[in-house]
């Protein structure tokens, strides 16, 4: 891609002063627009040092509301950082609706310079630009405008700028080791970003590769990109409001092995054990646990639980027996409740991305990112389309977890009707559990019906042979402990 761009072309200030005024109040008008619409957009600049993306930002950001818009500087991720999935800091820092967010370098370095630098392999590089492609497409599938830009010049232009900067004791502390160095092999980082142009430039978030040999000429298409796709975007949001798309008939497959589960109505129900029996197992399987545990950390290897399950299945009780034989300080229980504000106004994988371990850490998730295709596909809190189109983006995140060296465990707690019944009357009756039950938990048990097909929708989909569903059979609680903990322990032995 970058060898048919054009670095001779110029543009004298007057030509420029007389392209861009017009684009330039155009953008600071369709910015409210933007924020009306609850549109979220970022915007992210790439491309070789020395080709200006500092000031090509300071620029754009002077058309721009400074309370509706932040410029995110993305440094190589720190050992902290590196603890956690590749996309975790960027995933950390997406905009909300109706807001700006501007990279100064974003998540690409880490596919094209880490290439070329630090040895990525390319079944990783492959690996993560892969993983780009799915962010990005979750991104704008949600309603994201995703702007990519990549700055281009030579080598021997590049030089000349390095070699200017350097002599000017106020801006010489820019130009490091490191930019000399990748000046001077030029063609390899050159093949390297022409791969990653080439495998991300993707229909939903396209690349606009800009020559900067000269800033006029920069400058010019930058805004004349910007503007046209704000207008785009806004343009769309108003259309699918007047004609919404039509829900798939079927879901999107995400191309991943599945391992078949029973249906509910097909699981036994009637597995128990001898009290004598499980307190002989509870106490033998919290010592493993405590020695499985210092194993993990010892070999960074993280731990993402899943509980999810019919109310008052057990999940509180049977998460307290795991975490038993945990130590404190390498494990946290998640409790997940109805978003916040905050979280409504971010990609509904936002703050489960936010909420994943550090490596040799155990994150265990009291619901989860199951909700989509759960209570809100059955309550109506997000539409037909995005429950549907979420089984895929589940099993993509859970891949990316796995991909990272994460052990993914996801256990449903199963009872019946009756059962439910009885321990909401239980709790209804006795004043030190009332508190357990809600307004809400009899709404969702007139809905039982609907929820099965759900969950039956959700089991087939999203057990896949790298993060299969656990079926716990709960109608005997202390059954259904042994179970998660010994599939937990299981889990975690073949992989230590």
């Amino acid at each position: 891609m970058l060898e048919k761009i054009n670095l001779k072309k110029t543009m004298i200030d007057a030509e420029y002063k007389q392209v861009t005024r017009a684009l330039k109040a155009d953008l600071s008008v369709l910015q409210h627009s933007l924020k009306e619409r609850k549109i979220p957009v970022i915007v992210l600049f790439d491309g070789w040092g020395a080709a200006g993306k500092g000031s090509i930002i300071a620029d754009v950001i002077l058309n721009l509301d400074p309370r509706n818009f932040k410029v995110m500087s993305t440094l190589e991720p720190t050992e902290e950082e590196r603890r956690h999935p590749f996309l975790w800091r960027h995933w950390c820092r997406i905009p909300a609706r109706g807001r700006i967010a501007i990279f100064d370098r974003s998540w690409y370095p880490e596919v094209s310079v880490e290439r070329v630098e630090k040895g990525l392999s390319d079944l990783e590089t492959y690996r993560r630009m892969d993983d780009i492609n799915a962010f990005e497409r979750q991104l704008t599938d949600d309603g994201y405008l995703i702007v990519k830009f990549f700055l281009h010049i030579s080598q021997k232009n590049q030089k000349k700028r390095l070699e200017r900067l350097a002599e000017d004791k106020d801006t010489a502390w820019r130009v490091t080791d490191k930019d000399w160095k990748r000046n001077k092999h030029y063609d390899k980082h050159c093949r390297a970003f022409d791969e990653m142009l080439e495998r991300t430039n993707t229909p939903n978030a396209p690349w606009h590769i800009v020559p900067s040999h000269d800033k006029n000429c920069a400058m010019a298409e930058i805004y004349r990109v910007l503007v046209e796709s704000i207008r785009e975007a806004i343009a769309a949001a108003d259309e699918a409001k007047v004609n919404p798309p039509a829900p798939p008939v079927q879901t999107r497959p995400s191309g991943y092995p599945l391992v078949k589960v029973p249906r509910l109505e097909d699981v036994r129900l009637d597995m128990a054990i001898d009290p004598m029996e499980y307190k002989e197992l509870l106490k033998k399987n919290q010592k493993r646990l405590a020695d499985l545990h210092n194993k993990l950390y010892r070999q960074r290897i993280p731990v993402v639980a899943v509980y999810e399950g019919w109310d008052a299945a057990g999940k509180g009780g049977n998460i307290r027996r795991l975490v038993t034989g945990l130590d404190p300080r390498g494990y946290e229980v998640v409790p997940i409740a109805s978003p916040t504000p905050d979280e409504l106004a971010h990609h509904y994988l936002w703050r489960f991305w936010k909420a994943l371990p550090k490596d040799g850490h155990v994150a265990i998730f009291d619901r989860s990112w199951y909700g989509r295709v759960m209570v809100e596909r059955i309550e109506g809190f997000c539409t037909e389309t995005e429950w549907k189109r979420a089984f895929a983006e589940i099993n993509e995140f859970e891949r990316e977890l796995c991909d990272w060296g994460a052990i993914v465990l996801k256990f449903w707690l199963h009872i019946d009707r009756d059962e439910q019944l009885r321990r909401f009357n239980d709790r209804e009756n006795t004043p030190e559990k009332r508190w357990k039950i809600t307004d809400e938990d009899w709404r969702n048990r007139e809905k039982w019906d609907q929820y099965e097909v759900a969950v039956n929708d959700m089991l087939r989909e999203t057990s896949t042979d790298f993060a299969p569903w656990t079926i716990v059979e709960s109608q005997d609680k202390k059954f259904a402990r042994i179970k998660a903990m010994e599939a937990f322990i299981d889990a975690v032995k073949a992989r230590v």
